[in-house]
């Protein structure tokens, strides 16, 4: 399905001929979310609103993997491409099952609203977790795959992807339906559109969510030059347009760019959005009557939404209607959902007491509010599972009875006492008793979707689910100083998902593991990585900053100083960086091709694991354009694969360097090459001073001079 043109045609022909069967009113029903049926014609209901961001979410048990930000520290294509084709799987499955049942309700079609591939520019976003960092190559590759798994491949699209939230969007939330995000057009085509024009022109992605803000003054989801001139126009963008959930009635409640119900509507619909997530195109007769729109642009719209459908075989059937209701949650599908969770596991620190030992304890304590926490498991926008295992369970799991494990909540996730007639801190001395009567402590902190989320659906109103600052909440920094002060070796297990303040932990703890949001049994990977059955392999998706000194305005959209590749300062942990039981390194470096203006780079890598440990890595390169003066500030990353080593195995790998990374974006946003001399750093990290000093590694510099 990667490139379906001859069966999109066919597809559009057939809906043009049932289309052209409609009346007004029938045809404008079809532009809602939860489209109308049209009996006669043997048209169902059908409701455009799913979600999979992680699996299949929100319409019951389905397979939970790692939240987005957790994955893409797995820097795996391959696993990628696989977690999607997953999630499609499982949602035909359900799909069959509740067409049968006629159950045709919100969250339970095809046409799934994920991936978000907005590029977290800023730690301090709610929803950053939701996407695949900060970068976009890396972005880009993983959304491409993410969509091909879930589109598939055959004749029949196997299920929908959706790629939101288009574009320039990432914060702040609270004020997301009135405001309006300036962007530089440098910035735009270097950072916040590659990611979109991957998954339009490498992926043919289906469907595409414009955002709520406006961008340069126009509301996204009307946007002439986003919706016109870019997805339509220059990257021929063909399938159908959505809104974000009630984001055309902010037209003229927040953005006051129209006056009201129907001219927003008209506007909407005039530059292409397909599908009203919201009921402000219950409007759009009433625009035909006052001539703000024609027939002809709704029946357009109309030819767009039957294509997905009969893309999808729909209405004439495919073999993806044999997938049985079995295969929700099988055992291979947990399995891989907990191979991810390993693979994007980050190891930050270690001084070497990891992995455990069991048969060289007696005691574990396990303290913290996330320790025994589903809620840290899951991330947003996520699906039920029929077995949770927490980071408690999952150790307890793991030593059986050889060792006994001590447990203390130690406080709450931000609420300054656990029971309300107590003091303050009423669980803390409880916290410092169990460190004293252990060998070893795990330390589970963190925040979960209520701390850090969208707009209306956390539990921290005051910021609507952004983040004030870096700091983990006052009474988990209280804890950690608690704890750590008993002098046990101890290890802190952070569940999030961005950037958050571990300079004292850095200073003051024996390992840090960074479990992200690991998915329903994550707390079984946690304890496999702990005690050392699978090495840690993660890398940083985002620059864990050592604070927001110097960092721009939340709402400034500017990418000065922000991300490892304008940053000024030195990052406590940089992207790219992650530590592992083996000690991979990168031995040498060679360009095999006579490299020009219109090739890729081809390098080829020899690695080797020197440790006593089998570990996969993952391979970076990074790219530095050494004379134009429209370079971005540091490098970027261009190439990456992961490896599996044994202890003590060499390999040589062939890495392709795309032609587009040698570009540089103008200030008018055109892409070429300016520059004759560019170099290569590859390694196992990027090549900043800090990830030296951290891996005790160099990365190797390779200069590349076009012929």
């Amino acid at each position: 399905m990667k490139n379906h043109r001859k069966e999109r045609a066919q597809a559009r022909e057939k809906a043009k001929k049932l289309v052209a069967q409609m009346t007004l009113m029938e045809k404008a029903a079809q532009l809602r979310y939860d489209a109308a049926p049209v009996e006669r014609l043997g048209v169902p209901t059908y409701n455009y609103w799913n979600e999979a961001l992680h699996g299949v979410a929100r319409a019951g048990v389905a397979t939970m993997f790692p939240q987005a930000i957790g994955m893409a520290a797995a820097f795996d294509e391959e696993a990628m491409e696989r977690v999607g084709d997953i999630i499609a799987t499982e949602g035909r499955a359900k799909y069959n099952e509740y067409s049968k049942h006629d159950d045709r309700d919100i969250y339970k079609g095809l046409t799934f609203w994920s991936p978000n591939v907005n590029i977290f520019r800023d730690p301090r976003w709610g929803r950053g977790h939701e996407t695949y960092g900060e970068d976009p190559y890396l972005t880009s590759r993983l959304g491409v795959r993410f969509v091909e798994g879930l589109q598939g491949d055959g004749p029949v699209m196997k299920a929908a992807a959706c790629a939101k939230h288009y574009a320039v969007h990432s914060g702040p939330e609270a004020i997301r339906h009135e405001f309006n995000a300036e962007c530089s057009m440098k910035d735009m085509w270097e950072t916040y559109l590659p990611a979109f024009e991957a998954l339009v022109t490498e992926a043919d992605v289906e469907a595409v969510m414009g955002a709520y803000n406006r961008t340069n003054g126009e509301p996204c989801c009307g946007h002439q030059y986003l919706m016109e001139e870019v997805l339509r126009g220059k990257w021929k963008f063909d399938g159908h347009f959505t809104s974000d959930c009630w984001a055309i009635k902010d037209f003229h409640e927040f953005h006051k760019v129209t006056k009201n119900a129907r001219e927003s509507a008209a506007l909407a619909l005039k530059r292409g959005c397909d599908v009203n997530c919201g009921n402000t195109y219950l409007h759009l007769l009433g625009a035909v009557e006052e001539g703000l729109i024609t027939e002809e642009e709704i029946t357009t719209s109309a030819e767009r939404l039957m294509t997905t459908r009969y893309l999808l075989g729909l209405f004439e059937g495919s073999e993806y209607d044999k997938i049985p209701y079995e295969v929700v949650e099988c055992k291979e599908h947990i399995e891989a959902a907990l191979d991810m969770a390993r693979k994007g596991s980050v190891l930050l620190k270690n001084d070497g007491v990891l992995p455990l030992d069991k048969t060289k304890l007696q005691t574990i304590g396990v303290i913290g509010p996330n320790a025994n926490s589903r809620a840290a498991l899951i991330g947003n926008y996520h699906g039920t599972s029929s077995r949770y295992i927490t980071v408690l369970e999952g150790i307890q799991d793991e030593v059986g009875d050889d060792v006994r494990v001590l447990y203390s909540e130690g406080c709450q996730l931000a609420k300054d006492r656990a029971e309300n007639l107590a003091w303050t801190q009423d669980r803390i001395s409880e916290a410092v008793i169990t460190a004293e009567h252990s060998d070893v402590v795990i330390l589970c902190v963190g925040l979960d979707e209520t701390l850090e989320g969208e707009e209306g659906d956390t539990g921290n109103s005051d910021a609507s689910g952004d983040k004030k600052d870096l700091h983990l909440p006052k009474v988990q920094e209280e804890l950690i100083e608690r704890v750590t002060a008993v002098g046990k070796p101890t290890i802190l297990v952070l569940m999030a998902g961005s950037a958050i303040d571990l300079n004292y932990a850095e200073e003051n703890c024996s390992g840090i593991l960074l479990a992200w949001y690991p998915g329903a049994r994550g707390g079984k990977a946690v304890a496999d990585l702990l005690f050392g059955k699978v090495s840690p392999s993660g890398k940083l998706p985002v620059t864990f900053y050592k604070d927001l000194e110097g960092m721009p305005e939340f709402t400034d959209y500017s990418m000065k100083n922000r991300t490892y590749r304008y940053m000024e300062g030195e990052a406590l942990y940089p992207f790219g960086y992650g530590l592992t039981y083996g000690a991979v390194r990168v031995k040498e470096v060679q360009v095999l091709n006579a490299v020009t203006g219109e090739s890729d780079i081809e390098v080829q890598v020899a690695v080797e694991n020197r440790g006593g440990t089998d570990t996969e890595d993952v391979v970076q390169i990074y790219i530095k354009d050494m004379e134009s003066p429209l370079a971005v500030r540091n490098y970027n990353l261009c190439a990456f694969h992961r490896v599996f080593l044994k202890a003590g195995e060499s390999q040589t790998l062939t890495l392709t360097v795309p032609n587009r990374a040698m570009e540089v974006v103008d200030e008018q946003g055109n892409r070429h090459i300016d520059s004759k001399n560019f170099k290569l750093f590859v390694g196992v990290s990027q090549p900043d001073k800090r990830s030296e000093e951290l891996t005790g590694e160099k990365t190797v510099e390779v200069t590349v001079t076009l012929e």
